[in-house]
C-alpha cells in the first residue's frame, strides 16, 4: 500500500480508497497517480468486490496537481509531458471503466484534475462547503486529459464557461450541473449519505451493476437505430438467462431476497 493512498476493504466487499496527503491538500503527482492506478488495477481483479468509495483526509478533497510536480514538469520535454499525461489518462480510464459502482466522497475543495476524478465516479456526494474549479487556464494550461469525463458529467455548455473562466463554483452549482449527485449540510453528514447509496447498491446484482455501467457507455450518445435496438435486445436476452439473472427472477417470483442482497 502506498504512503499516499489508504486502501480499506470491509466485510461487505466495499473498498475505500483515501487520499492521505492532507498537509498538501491531497495534491497529486506522478507517484500518487501511479499508486491510485495500481490500487484500481488490484480492486478490478477482486471477484468479491462490490463497490468503491473515493475519499480524502483533511480539509481538501484535492488541490489538483502538486506544486513540486508542476515545478518538475516545467523543465520536461514534450515527450516527458506526454508520458505523464498518458499515466493520468490511464488512471482516469481505470476509474471510469471500473466494473464496480463508484462513489466520490467530497468533503472539501476539489480543483483541476480532482474534478476529473469525481467526474469518473458514478456518483458523488459533497459537503455544502466544498468548492470546485477547473483552474488550468489561470496558469496557461488546459484541462485536456480530464475533459472527456468532465464534459460527460457537466455538459459542453457548462464546460464552455468553467473551462474558460477558471472560476470557483459551489457544491450547489456542481449539483445543478450534474457533477454531484447529492449535497449534505455538513462534512459530518457525508458518511451517512454515502452509506445510504451503498445500501441501495449492495441490494442489486453485482453482475447487473457491471453490465449496467457497460450499457450506459455503449448507448450514451448513440443513434436509436435498428442496430442499437438489436444490440440492446440481445443484451437483455443474454442477461436474463445468466445465473445472476435467473437467481434474481426466481427470488422476485418467490418473494425472497436474492443471494447477493445485503
Amino acid at each position: 500500500m502506498s504512503e499516499y493512498i489508504r486502501n480499506q476493504r470491509d466485510e461487505r466487499g466495499v473498498y475505500t480508497l483515501t487520499l492521505t496527503r492532507p498537509q498538501k491538500h491531497n495534491a497529486f503527482d506522478d507517484q500518487v497517480i501511479a499508486a491510485l492506478s495500481a490500487e484500481l488495477e488490484h480492486i478490478a481483479t477482486d471477484d468479491g468486490a462490490r463497490a468503491l468509495v473515493l475519499a480524502a483526509e483533511g480539509k481538501s478533497f484535492s488541490a489538483g496537481a502538486d506544486l513540486g510536480w508542476m515545478q518538475r514538469m516545467a523543465a520536461y520535454s514534450e515527450a516527458d509531458n506526454l508520458r505523464d499525461a498518458r499515466a493520468l489518462a490511464e488512471l482516469l480510464h481505470r476509474l471510469n471503466s471500473l466494473p464496480l459502482p463508484t462513489v466520490a466522497r467530497v468533503q472539501g475543495p476539489a480543483f483541476g484534475g480532482a474534478v476529473g476524478l469525481i467526474s469518473c465516479c458514478d456518483m458523488a456526494v459533497a459537503a455544502d462547503a466544498a468548492s470546485f474549479s477547473l483552474s488550468e487556464v489561470k496558469i496557461g494550461l488546459i484541462p485536456a486529459t480530464i475533459s472527456p469525463y468532465v464534459i460527460a458529467a457537466i455538459g459542453a455548455r457548462a464546460a464552455r464557461r468553467y473551462f474558460l473562466t477558471g472560476e470557483r463554483f459551489s457544491a450547489a452549482t456542481a449539483q445543478q450541473l450534474g457533477l454531484l449527485s447529492e449535497v449534505v449540510a455538513e462534512a459530518e453528514d457525508l458518511d451517512d449519505a454515502v452509506d445510504a447509496l451503498l445500501q441501495h447498491l449492495l441490494n442489486n446484482g453485482p453482475r447487473a451493476l457491471a453490465e449496467s455501467k457497460q450499457l450506459i457507455r455503449s448507448v450514451a450518445g448513440s443513434a436509436i437505430d435498428e442496430p442499437l435496438r438489436e444490440q440492446t435486445s440481445q443484451w437483455i436476452a443474454r442477461v436474463r438467462v445468466s445465473p445472476e439473472g435467473q437467481e434474481g427472477l426466481q427470488a422476485f417470483l418467490q418473494k425472497r431476497k436474492p443471494q447477493w442482497s445485503a
